[in-house]
């Protein structure tokens, strides 16, 4: 059995104390445990969309060149996507994970931008 090197202090070390009592455990006696099932579909296997949300702070162009930067957007789907947004009250700008959602959503935030993420679907 693998022993850890030699302490300074061998009567104090926990990890040498902790391999004592585990050598010391008899084989015969180990007890398995049942294997935990995970969920099929967790928060994080679900895809989210991030939405923008109109206001009436921000210019168009602004809106234009935030989504442009944050999601590497053409002009042109940029620009529907703005007048999605100032039209229709809102625009799903991208779909996908849950923790990149997380990012875009922080992203678009701190440029000011209204937005929030739900679960799609």
């Amino acid at each position: 059995m693998f022993l850890p090197p030699p302490s300074p202090w061998p009567a104090a070390d926990p990890l040498r104390l902790l391999f004592r009592a585990m050598a010391a455990l008899p084989d015969s006696d180990t007890e398995l445990l049942p294997a935990i099932e995970e969920e099929e579909s967790s928060d994080l296997d679900q895809p989210w969309h991030v939405v923008v949300f109109n206001d009436p702070v921000n210019l168009m162009s602004y809106v234009t060149m935030v989504i442009r930067r944050i999601f590497g957007y053409s002009r042109e789907k940029a620009e529907q996507m703005m007048l999605d947004v100032h039209q229709k009250g809102q625009c799903i700008v991208w779909t996908g994970g849950r923790e990149p959602a997380e990012l875009y959503v922080k992203q678009l935030q701190e440029h000011q931008l209204l937005c929030s993420m739900k679960k799609a679907g």
